[in-house]
This record gives structure tokens, sequence and C-alpha cells, in this order.
């Protein structure tokens, strides 16, 4: 897969003395030391990750960790002052720190889309014509403009509202009309600079929702900033934890939660559910292609079952009895017509299927689940996989 986004050595100084700053930076003081020497704000210091296409990547920290202040750097906004910061969009790439005037025009207007926290709608504007004006300023007519403009609002749910005024409008609507706004650009990445956290936990928890189903279906880039760790955990593919201008961790949600690297991110996953964000993949005894190779027996621990692969087709069994186990591919939803009990099945789901859905399974079996990725078994999950989990779970959460 390949990058959207690269940051490589990105420092940020908001000031006039950059390179007393910089050599201050470089000699090991912090945001405040530098600040008392030079009267500059270190905003990002040494921050180097990537993020690959199509995925969302979610920025938190507290309150003044620098968030905000790498986001804004994608498009610009804020200027970098050392380091590369690569924007890709298929074959063609910028380097934001060193492109010329009209090159970062053209990445604002065609390849990055912004969503802020505020809504950002013009009062005097119609729904439409604000979901509209990026594609006004870039010169396309109103006849194309207009089917543009009903296409992303019907895709928000707001196609009835076109003709509305932003003050007619509730907070998750208003900011479901900024959505439809980056949409109508058709940018491959978007900046969500905390775009959620001014609405009620209600409406903030069903927009998550929509944004996970909308980018089911329009696989873009997303940069989302956020200080609430639930909705990270919930949204990002992957989270950059800030303090003090610095990532002092990136990663999957699950290594978030299961390693955190120092005592200011285990603060942050201290009081989380886990068991909401635990993925199988996280837990499962991987089965490499030497032990799985499509025919031979499969590695099941403390289990009284016995599970082979034969040309790619697996059968189950318990171990001496006559008779093969069932096999349910699970797809996000129970069948309807099993019982609330049932040790003559075996479920077969993604190794992306969280933890709280494969502890229902469990309950219902009290058999092993089979792991898949790609169509192909990559792990299994048995009673001692299981324990473990759990154990590691309680563990997190005290």
């Amino acid at each position: 897969m390949s990058n959207a986004v690269e940051f490589d050595n990105i420092d940020v100084i908001f000031g006039d003395k950059q390179a007393e700053s910089l050599a201050l930076l470089d000699a090991g003081k912090n945001r405040d030391e530098i600040a008392k020497a030079t009267g500059n704000i270190l905003g990002v210091a040494n921050v180097s990750f990537d993020v690959p296409q199509g995925e969302i990547c979610v920025l938190m920290g507290l309150s003044g960790s620098g968030k905000s202040s790498l986001l804004r750097c994608v498009n610009g906004l804020n200027r970098v002052s050392r380091g590369s910061l690569r924007v890709h969009d298929g074959d063609w790439m910028v380097d934001v720190t060193s492109c010329d005037a009209n090159t970062l025009r053209d990445l604002r207007r065609k390849c990055v889309a912004m969503v802020f926290q505020q809504f950002g709608l013009f009062p005097w504007r119609t729904v439409e014509d604000n979901v509209g004006f990026g594609l006004e300023l870039d010169g396309m007519g109103p006849k194309e403009r207009r089917e543009i403009v009903r296409e992303k609002l019907a895709l928000v749910g707001l196609d009835q509202w076109a003709g509305k005024y932003a003050h007619e409008l509730s907070g998750g609507m208003q900011q479901r009309v900024g959505l439809a706004r980056a949409f109508a650009t058709d940018a491959p990445i978007l900046l969500m600079d905390e775009p959620f956290s001014a609405l009620d936990p209600l409406i903030r928890n069903r927009l998550q929702d929509e944004l996970l189903d909308l980018q089911e279906k329009l696989n873009k880039t997303i940069l989302f900033v956020s200080h609430d760790l639930d909705e990270a955990m919930k949204l990002g593919n992957s989270i950059a934890i800030m303090e003090g201008g610095y990532v002092v961790q990136h990663g999957t949600p699950e290594d978030i939660a299961l390693r955190p690297a120092n005592e200011y991110v285990a603060d942050f996953v201290a009081h989380m559910n886990p068991v909401n964000i635990l993925r199988g993949r996280a837990i499962m005894h991987r089965v490499d292609r030497d032990q799985r190779n499509d025919t031979g027996e499969l590695p099941v621990e403390d289990e009284d079952i016995r599970i082979t692969l034969q040309d790619g087709i697996i059968k189950a069994a318990h171990n001496g009895k006559r008779g093969e186990l069932r096999l349910i591919n699970y797809n996000g939803e129970l069948p309807a017509d099993l019982d609330a009990t049932d040790n003559s099945v075996i479920f077969v789901a993604d190794d992306t299927v969280l933890l709280k859905d494969l502890i229902e399974m469990r309950s219902i079996t009290q058999n092993p689940v089979l792991l898949t990725r790609e169509g192909r078994i990559s792990g299994t999950l048995g009673r001692k996989e299981f324990f473990e989990s759990l154990t590691q779970t309680a563990t997190v959460a005290d």
C-alpha cells in the first residue's frame, strides 16, 4: 500500500527566531525553555511517520500537545520550519515544505480538503451554496456545480435541506454540510480538526458511525484530530499520540491499548474498555504459511477439537467423536436461527473482528474461532488465547 502523507522529521516553530529556536531544540531544550530564551513557541518537534492511502489516522493528545499544529502543516496553513512533508495523489507528489504558491494552491483545491470544528459555514449562503463554494472558486459552472452538490448532499442525507440556511439546521446537520463541502471537491485527503467535539455525545457518536459508513464507500485518506481516546480508538486505523509537540507513540489502536509507550499514554488508556477496541489479530495464535500450507492440522491448544485443512478446505470435529462440526461464517451478525448454546458449530471470522464479538461467539459454542485474512486462515482463538486476552484487558483497564 502506498502512502498518502509522509511526515519526515518535521519541526514547527512559531516566531521569528527560527534558527536560534531550532538550535535550542537540537540541544534538547523543551517548549518552555525555548519560549523563555527566544519568545518563540515550539509547535511540532521531530515528527516522522507515514499515513497510508485509504486509512484514518487520528492525531490526539491534551490541549496544546501539537496535534492541530501538525494537521495544518499538510495543507500549508502552518509553515514547516524544518523537515519534509510529502503529499501523494497517485503518481503526483508534492513536498509542501518547498513547493511554490501555485502548486500549494492546486494542493488545496484538488488534493486536500478540510473540515473545521466550528463548521465554517457562511450564514448568508444556503446549504447548497455553502457546499458548492469551493467549486465556485474553482470556476465551475452553475449547472455542473449543482449536480455535484446535490450528489454530495444526498451522500450525507441532506439533499432535502439544500435551500435552507445554517441557522435552520441543528449542529449535527451543520457538521454534515461541512463534510459534504469537503467531499464536493473530490479531494482524496481530508483533514478534520476536532469536527465533532462541539456536539453532544449522542450526535457525536452518530456522526462517527456515519463517517465510518462514508469511508467504506469513499475510501478517503483522513487525518482526524481528537482529544477523545474512545473516538480515536473507534475511528482510527492508526493513532499518533502527541505531547509537547512530539509524537510519543504511533501505532494501531491495539498497540496503544496493550503496549502504552510511557506513563503519559498509559494515563490515556487507563479507564477505557479494550473489549470494544481489541481485534482478533491482536490476540490470536498466528498460523504462518508453513504451519498452514493449505493441508494439515491447525494448532489449537487446550481444546478437545481437531481442525484440519485438506487442499484449503476446513474440516473440524471433536476428538474421538464421529461427525464434523458445522462451520459458520461471521459477517457482523449472528445467524437468527442459532441456539443460545450450540457446541456443534465453529465460527470463521475475519481477523479484524472485535473482541466483544469473539466473546459472544465463544459463549455460544465453547469452541475455538478460526480467523482469516483475505480468505486464508491467519490464526486460531482457543481457550488459552481467550483467557489471556481477558487477563490483558483487565490489566489495561486497571
